[in-house]
């Protein structure tokens, strides 16, 4: 297939990368220049897009993925497919969809989960809100960038499994950097306590495979003085998502809300450009 790669940062890169390993020609287009191996790189988002079988964006935000995509829809070829990796709201997912589907565009929304490693590993995992005869057709581009692909409804269903799933890793990384607090201070040794909760009833992915503390457990930024994985400001964008989305269907999360508002104190401490898990230093340091 012809594809177009619209947004080649630490994670589009390495997808777009992965992509045209597995022999698809790959069009890309990012404001900042960069050269991405088996990528053509264009200057210009028209070159990116005309004529492509499929358009994948991974982008920061709504704001600017309502943006690109006024722009793009009327150079793509109808009945292509937009493939939107981006993590945005629910509103915006929906209303890009609605707008392609308008122009007779097949529109995905597609985030994914498993951060800087999993793309470059090919390991992502894929939340999709769409219909099921176009994730059908990406299927394959899922199967190269990723180890899954969930089609989990409608247009915006995609985010909506994204924001949920974010909201509970913000909650139980708190959890258990508490936890590992609190053992601190009670003379527990942190790799007892390891050993102990990861094959009890604590077991969880945040401890189990993320451990915030160096030293324990399989290797995680923990042990490379949390060079992000998954960034403090991602976090706290994912818990702002869904803190707002509460708001708009009067839905209680008050473990939600507060995460947001602890990860916002570190973000604003000096949490920007770490790993979501040093938010165990940021609650020592308060405790």
């Amino acid at each position: 297939m012809r594809i177009g790669f619209i947004g080649l940062g630490n994670m589009g890169a390495p997808m777009a990368q992965n992509i045209a390993k597995a022999g698809h020609k790959v069009f890309g287009f990012d404001l900042n220049e960069i050269n991405v191996e088996g990528v053509v790189v264009e200057n210009e988002i028209k070159k990116a897009v005309t004529g492509k079988d499929v358009v994948i964006t991974m982008l920061p935000d709504g704001k600017i993925l309502k943006s690109v995509y006024q722009e793009i829809l009327p150079l793509i070829t109808q009945n292509s497919i937009l493939i939107d990796c981006s993590t945005v709201d629910v509103e915006t997912a929906k209303l890009v969809a609605f707008n392609a589907k308008s122009k007779n565009l097949r529109a995905l929304d597609a985030p994914v989960s498993g951060g800087v490693v999993g793309a470059k590993n090919g390991t992502l995992t894929f939340m999709v809100g769409g219909e099921e005869t176009a994730f059908k057709s990406a299927l394959p581009l899922f199967d190269i960038m990723g180890q899954k692909a969930i089609l989990c409804g409608e247009n915006g269903l995609g985010q909506v499994a994204k924001m949920c799933n974010n909201m509970i890793l913000g909650i139980s990384m708190i959890g258990v950097c508490e936890a590992f607090l609190l053992a601190d201070k009670l003379n527990f040794d942190r790799q007892k306590m390891f050993d102990v909760v990861s094959t009890s009833s604590g077991y969880c992915w945040s401890l189990n495979a993320y451990c915030p503390a160096a030293g324990v457990g399989p290797p995680s930024p923990a042990d490379n003085h949390y060079i992000p994985g998954f960034s403090t400001e991602l976090m706290l964008k994912d818990l702002t998502l869904a803190k707002k989305a509460a708001q708009t269907v009067s839905s209680q999360i008050p473990l939600g809300a507060h995460a947001q508002k602890i990860f916002k104190s570190f973000a604003e401490s000096n949490g920007k450009g770490k790993d979501f898990s040093a938010i165990i230093n940021y609650l020592g340091d308060s405790s």
